[in-house]
């Protein structure tokens, strides 16, 4: 699962398009002069919540703590704006609700999630940021 996306990958138009939205804080993580991995910060300051996006690393470096590092990067940068961190993980994604699991993140409320949801193409997995992630 690559953004959601089953049949990627992702163009670098479209997450060049994506860092220029309203709202959104783009970040990569880099290894010398390479991108490795490269997440989303989509800030609201009405709700004063920050919500983890479009969180993608590359295919030959998952399962190496690269997408670990990215997660606790951007939740650092998050909570210097906000103590809410949010993200939402599509349903099948096995791997990355594990990992995100690990990073500290747990489900909202189930009634939270279908009020979330409602508008949404799937039903996605929604975390919250609740503490200290595992090391």
């Amino acid at each position: 699962m690559w953004c959601g996306h089953r049949d990627g990958p992702v163009s670098a138009a479209t997450v060049a398009g994506w860092s220029t939205e309203d709202g959104v804080h783009a970040f990569g993580l880099y290894q010398d002069d390479r991108l490795v991995a490269y997440g989303e910060a989509w800030v609201d300051d009405e709700a004063h919540e920050v919500e983890l996006a479009r969180l993608i690393v590359d295919p030959a470096l998952r399962g190496r703590g690269v997408g670990r590092t990215l997660v606790s990067e951007l939740t650092g940068w998050a909570l210097g704006k906000y103590p809410q961190i949010f993200m939402r993980v599509h349903p099948d994604n096995t791997a990355a609700l594990r990992a995100y699991a690990a990073a500290a993140f747990e489900p909202v409320a189930p009634e939270l999630a279908a009020e979330w949801n409602a508008p949404q193409p799937i039903a996605y997995t929604w975390l919250q940021f609740a503490g200290r992630p595992a090391v």
